[in-house]
Parts: structure tokens; sequence; C-alpha cells
């Protein structure tokens, strides 16, 4: 897809997005979008893409980092619920508690009762989320090993983006198999009626993000709000100035 022509599908979706935040304002819905998928997947270039225009007042992206010493005697899923959604926001999680059900698992980093005690009890969880009225949406982006294997050589060569690539995900290069069987196992015991999981192909990256925001927005009901023309009138004094007497306070211009 040229570039083009993947920024005016984006833009269209864009204006959907901020009807869709209005849609929330107005009427007090909550809503969690879960992204996970592999290291490379392309999880926080989509968040991007969908809340680059949004009012920052009326969504999260939330990433957390290990568990603290402190938070690993909490219940599982304590952190998580701290971040959940108000009245009328968004929050977008850049992985999520689903993290116990594949790097910890895969990496050695749980026990394996308690990973099974998560598959039992995340079904039963989320239950709790979308009876409160959450609008909970799970998204699995599903990529190759060679795809991934060359968005993780342009990162190691890129400074812009060398820090995306972490000792973890160095050790699990050589475990792609075994996080597909994670993924299947996770896939089987909480993909349910009410909170489903939807895999989007992400070995493109453009397509990928416009097929998932387009699904999201489908998902929705007609989220359209009446907005008022807005006419700014017209400015009562001459326009004024940045004008001040201490020159020093200034940063020089080197541009």
């Amino acid at each position: 897809m040229k570039r083009k022509v993947y920024e005016k599908h984006l833009e269209a979706l864009a204006v959907e997005l901020v009807e869709l935040q209005r849609w929330l304002m107005s009427t007090g819905k909550r809503v969690v979008v879960v992204f996970e998928g592999r290291d490379a997947a392309g999880k926080g270039g989509v968040i991007k893409a969908i809340s680059e225009y949004l009012d920052t007042r009326h969504y999260r992206i939330v990433a957390l980092s290990k568990p603290s010493e402190r938070e690993q005697t909490q219940w599982y899923y304590q952190r998580y619920i701290a971040h959940l959604p108000s009245a009328g926001e968004i929050v977008l999680f850049d992985r999520s508690w689903y993290n116990r059900a594949g790097v910890e698992h895969v990496m050695g980093f749980c026990s394996d009762a308690e990973y099974q005690r998560f598959l039992l009890e995340c079904p039963v969880f989320e239950r709790g989320l979308v009876n409160d009225g959450i609008l909970l949406f799970k998204y699995w982006l599903a990529v190759d090993q060679e795809e991934q294997e060359q968005r993780f050589a342009e990162r190691a060569s890129d400074p812009l983006k060398r820090w995306k690539i972490s000792p973890i995900d160095i050790a699990a290069r050589d475990k792609y198999r075994d996080y597909s069987k994670a993924r299947a196992t996770m896939l089987k015991h909480t993909h349910t009626a009410f909170a489903p999981w939807h895999v989007v192909d992400f070995n493109n990256q453009q397509e990928g993000r416009l097929n998932l925001i387009r699904h999201l927005l489908d998902q929705l009901p007609d989220r359209k709000i009446p907005v008022k023309p807005l006419k700014l009138p017209k400015l009562k004094n001459k326009p004024g100035t940045e004008s001040l007497a201490d020159k020093s306070l200034w940063v020089k211009k080197v541009y």
C-alpha cells in the first residue's frame, strides 16, 4: 500500500475515533482494548495510530514494566485493576494481564500452578469486567518469525528504535514455537462469548493497523454525536505578541 493511500485511510478512521471518544464522553461508557502479540508485532504502532488525535484527558495508554517486589505479593490482577477506565474513558493496554499466559509462562517467570490458575481465573475476571459495563476488546497481533526477525534487525541498527529490544526479547527469539503453543492454549481457555479474541494479520503493519481500527470501530454502536458548527468571533483588539523585557529568558534560535 502506498504511503499516501495508507494515510488517507488512516485519516478517515481517525475522524471516527474522535467521534467514538465524543460518544464515550457523552454516554459515560468505558472501553478497554487489550493488545497482545509477539515481540515486534506492532502493538505500539497501532496504539499510537489510535491515540494520535484523541483528547489526552480521556484516554490512557497502559504499558506496565515487570512487577515490583511489593506487587509480586499482591493478587495477580490487582495492579491492572488500578488502570481500568472511569466513565467516558478508553484505556489501551500495551500488553496486559495476559503476560502470565505468554512471557511469564514461556520464560519461566511464574510457576506452573500460577499459570494453570490464571487460565481458570481469567475468564471469571473478565466476566466481572463485562458485567460491570466495561466494553472489553482483545486483539492478538499475528506476525511470522521471518518478518519478526526483519523487524528485530531494523531495531538493532536504528538508534531511534534500539531501546525497543530488551534482553528478554533476545532470549525469546529461539522460543517462537513455545510462544505459539502458549498462544494456542491461551486462546482455548480465554476465548469466550462475552470477551472473545480477535486475531489480526500484522505481517504488513500498515494493513494490520487499518484492519484492526476498522474492526474495533465496527464493534461499537452508532457513535455520531451532533456537533454544532464552531465559528470563532473576531478579536476585539489587535493581535498581541510574546514580548518580554528580559531577553535572556529566550532560547537562542538555532533553526
